[in-house]
């Protein structure tokens, strides 16, 4: 089995969360208001409309959407550097914890995005 090395975040408002992870990431986006994709080296992030996505799928994400019960994790150089570059941003960012040095090593933060999925820097 091999991993799709990508994330699907499900929404209501595509074009506001593209937004957000286009600042927060430092990438270029083409806009759209029902799928947008994200690439990162590795992967990407795609941000799709929930009702497209209920209408394509065939099932109902209104139970999951959004539960802070995943955590979206990206590899940076400096974990510090990137606390403070996204505090100036002028996004109202929920920042569930600064950086930290956890007991094994890694240096972490952590952010909730516009939908309340978990965010960390690490």
């Amino acid at each position: 089995m091999k991993f799709a090395s990508g994330v699907c975040l499900i929404t209501d408002d595509v074009r506001g969360l593209a937004a957000f992870y286009a600042k927060v990431l430092q990438a270029e986006v083409a806009m759209d208001d029902t799928h947008v994709v994200i690439p990162l080296d590795g992967g990407g992030i795609t941000i799709y409309a929930k009702a497209a996505a209920m209408e394509d799928m065939g099932f109902c994400f209104d139970t999951y959407n959004g539960t802070g019960r995943c955590k979206i994790t990206f590899l940076v150089e400096d974990v510090d550097a990137e606390y403070e570059r996204l505090q100036a941003l002028d996004m109202d960012i929920q920042f569930m914890a600064a950086p930290t040095t956890y007991p094994w090593g890694a240096r972490a933060m952590h952010f909730r995005d516009l939908e309340g999925n978990i965010v960390c820097f690490v």
